[in-house]
């Protein structure tokens, strides 16, 4: 599963086919079946256009996505949730984290050991308490459609969007997070237990977010860039 993980994040795009074949080259006996029975395990996802990217439950209501062509310019314009699996040397967990999309700023982060809906709802409330989107991003999974996670977002009047058809361009921001959180934290630290990942996730968030500059954001790091901008829209407001 570990292996897995980094060929996902390598070819986001290989399914399990390609996968076997691979795990296969590198030694393993595997077949088709046990890599699709993992992958579901794991939560992944291959990631192509495609009319589902996720498997929905079937009672839930799900949101039309409303970020098609739309130019985020400004921080709380659009947030993202998204979950993946992290590894343990014996077992693994999973990972849920609410970014903003302007800043690439995480504004909350949780850990599970199973896919409920309860560990991304305590994320979205942490989240909030901080601040508050125009526009929430996710996938179509059960844990974003559940009524326990969109009427929090329903109650702030905040507009729920869901990716569709194009997830590899909708979801991008989120999954190079997940590709630096692993390939610079996780496998060079190889976590053995909960609480030596749930110490060492929260000290690589934080050098992340105050210390990590980004490219993409001329070298600032996402809270300079989250923050400053927050200051800046309360001076404006206490003018008027």
């Amino acid at each position: 599963m570990r292996l897995m993980d980094e060929y996902h994040l390598r070819w986001p795009f290989y399914g399990s086919p390609r996968l076997t074949w691979c795990l296969q080259q590198a030694g393993y006996t595997v077949n088709r079946k046990r890599v699709q029975r993992l992958m579901r395990l794991m939560g992944m996802e291959t990631i192509y256009p495609r009319p589902r990217t996720s498997e929905p439950h079937p009672g839930h209501r799900i949101y039309p996505y409303l970020l098609r062509d739309v130019v985020v310019s400004r921080v709380d314009q659009v947030w993202s949730a998204d979950i993946t699996y992290v590894p343990l040397r014996h077992g693994f967990m999973y990972l849920v984290a609410i970014l903003d999309w302007h800043s690439r700023y995480v504004l909350a982060w949780r850990l599970s050991n199973t896919l409920d809906s309860d560990f991304c709802v305590e994320a979205l409330q942490e989240a909030l308490a901080r601040g508050r989107p125009e526009i929430f991003n996710t996938d179509q999974g059960s844990q974003f459609t559940s009524q326990a996670f969109t009427s929090v977002l329903e109650g702030r009047q905040i507009a729920i969007s869901m990716d569709g058809r194009r997830r590899a361009l909708d979801n991008v921001f989120i999954e190079r997070l997940w590709w630096s959180v692993k390939y610079e934290d996780v496998y060079l630290r190889g976590y053995e237990t909960v609480e030596e990942l749930q110490a060492g996730l929260g000290a690589y968030f934080d050098f992340y977010c105050r210390q990590r500059p980004h490219q993409a954001l001329d070298n600032h790091t996402p809270w300079d860039v989250y923050w400053v901008a927050r200051r800046s829209r309360k001076k404006r407001k206490l003018r008027r």
